[in-house]
């Protein structure tokens, strides 16, 4: 599948969500894109920035992901991840609070990582790299910020920007950019590509989602072909749905780089 028919394809998987749908693909000097400057909330998207900024202070020398952050009561939260049900007064390095908030989405390390980082530092850290619609307004599991209007948003454009901060190197040292990639990569989440299991497929990835939302992102490599993959969806009735339309184009996209 060429990339014009793969663009077709897209197009009309997309025609067929009930739900928003926004979404980018990039590869080489070719782009396929539909609402792609849209903003949607982030749910477990925006661990993407946070993991960016975690590696820049490293590399800078403002903080040692050997760190021990000590992992207390009040800091659990539930949803996504493991700290919620280990014992109390847990210390962990922040380099696993890094692995746990990417590969299992752990809440309680990414509040964690929040307030070690700074929020305000983070949210510098996406305008440097020309993020135009990324905020982190509020924690993992902060409900009640929601309710108050106050949420964490995204789109699809700025992701790509992030996955290519990572794979291309030019904004972390070579050796953060390499951790990062291989962080994601153990993501056990993994939408785009749930049932593909191909020999020299790599895929980096983090998914969120919320209620009514279904969005994954990932670095695909293939031989000697990579493709940068945003699909964020919203208004969602059934999240089935979208587990599927994310599915579909994940097949979609394996087919243009195996046979395209």
């Amino acid at each position: 599948m060429n990339f014009a028919l793969l663009e077709k394809a897209m197009e009309k998987v997309a025609a067929c969500c009930e739900g928003r749908i926004g979404f980018v693909l990039e590869t080489g000097n070719s782009r396929i894109e539909r609402n792609s400057e849209v903003k949607f909330s982030s749910a477990s998207l925006i661990k993407i920035p946070i993991l960016i900024e975690g590696f820049r202070q490293n590399d800078r020398g403002l903080l040692d992901l050997q760190e021990e952050i000590t992992v207390l009561p009040k800091d659990q939260v539930g949803g996504a991840g493991v700290l919620q049900a280990l014992s109390a007064d847990l210390k962990i390095k922040i380099i696993d609070l890094m692995a746990l908030m990417m590969v299992v989405s752990d809440n309680t390390a990414t509040n964690l990582l929040i307030d070690r980082v700074g929020k305000n530092e983070i949210n510098k850290c996406m305008k440097e790299i020309k993020l135009k619609w990324t905020e982190l307004n509020r924690k993992m599991m902060d409900f009640e910020a929601i309710k108050s209007g106050m949420d964490n948003w995204t789109t699809a454009h700025d992701m790509v920007t992030c996955l290519k901060i990572i794979d291309q190197q030019f904004f972390l040292s070579k050796e953060s950019s390499q951790k990062a990639f291989s962080i994601m990569e153990k993501q056990q989440f993994k939408k785009l590509f749930n049932t593909i299991d191909l020999e020299d497929l790599q895929v980096a990835s983090k998914s969120g989602e919320l209620p009514g939302v279904e969005h994954d992102c990932a670095i695909i490599r293939y031989g000697d072909k990579t493709i940068y993959s945003a699909v964020l969806i919203d208004q969602l009735k059934d999240p089935y749905e979208g587990k599927q339309i994310l599915s579909q184009i994940g097949k979609l996209i394996l087919r243009h780089l195996v046979n395209g």
